[in-house]
């Protein structure tokens, strides 16, 4: 039952943040979208999709139980998203920049686990 309320309160949290994070990644100028390495415009607001898109990936499905499976899914690709978040910051030269997106990126593992897990030993 924690371990439940632990997952679910992980998820929300990490909803929220790729919400916020797709979100201005799909509504402010490109401009105002530099990071530590240029990235094309397209190649962001398709970034800032994907991340949108796995902020309700994370909570929907688990939470209308309706093909539970795809959140333990959205998590892995939001993990894959933060893994090239983590090179393109180290690449930036910025060591510290990091720590951030790693620990988002265990946060996602442990959601991928542990929705997995569960759902791979409910009853049918």
């Amino acid at each position: 039952m924690r371990f439940n309320r632990a997952l679910w309160t992980v998820q929300g949290l990490l909803a929220a943040l790729f919400l916020f994070a797709g979100s201005m990644k799909l509504v402010l100028p490109l401009d105002q979208l530099s990071g530590p390495v240029a990235l094309p415009g397209p190649f962001l607001r398709f970034i800032g999709t994907a991340e949108v898109l796995g902020a309700i990936g994370l909570v929907l499905p688990y939470l209308l139980r309706i093909l539970p499976v795809l959140t333990p899914i959205a998590s892995v690709g939001l993990l894959i998203i933060m893994t090239g978040a983590i090179a393109v910051t180290a690449i930036g030269g910025s060591l510290v920049g990091t720590i951030v997106p790693l620990i988002v990126a265990v946060a996602l593992t442990g959601v991928a686990y542990g929705r997995g897990y569960a759902a791979a030993t409910s009853p049918a």
